[in-house]
């Protein structure tokens, strides 16, 4: 059986794995509805830049419930991951939009003098409050 990581152990995780991360949200029909999309972390939330008008922005105006899953690992002794249920909304705000935009292509490596002065036009940020963080470490068990 897996251990647990701490929270601070989950923050380093999430920061570690700069990829994509599944975001599940709701459709209208009812259907779960997942997609790997890139994220990071702020504090103790989580966002995603998007392009406006997308599906998981519909399900999310309906239904701000989400999950988001990370894995890593290869082999029962060194797999590890965390789902975090949270509740979303989406920032359009292009104010709003600018310092996250900067943020996240900060800590892709993006020179400061580089770093963009403007929002993009036609995108979001999903911003992400967790709720419930459930983690397993099997190299823990």
């Amino acid at each position: 059986m897996p251990g647990k990581m701490t929270q601070d152990e989950v923050n380093a995780f999430l920061d570690s794995r700069p990829g994509w991360i599944a975001l599940t949200t709701m459709s209208a029909d009812g259907f779960p509805h997942s997609v790997p999309i890139g994220y990071f972390r702020v504090g103790g939330d989580i966002y995603i830049g998007c392009r406006a008008g997308t599906q998981k922005l519909k399900n999310i105006d309906r239904n701000p419930k989400v999950s988001l899953m990370l894995e890593a690992g290869s082999t029962m002794q060194d797999i590890k991951g965390v789902c975090i249920q949270g509740e979303a909304d989406v920032i359009l705000d292009p104010a709003r939009q600018l310092p996250l935009l900067r943020e996240s292509m900060r800590r892709r490596g993006t020179p400061a003098d580089q770093l963009p002065a403007e929002a993009r036009p036609g995108s979001a940020f999903i911003h992400i409050v967790p709720k419930k963080v459930i983690s397993w470490d099997y190299a823990k068990g």
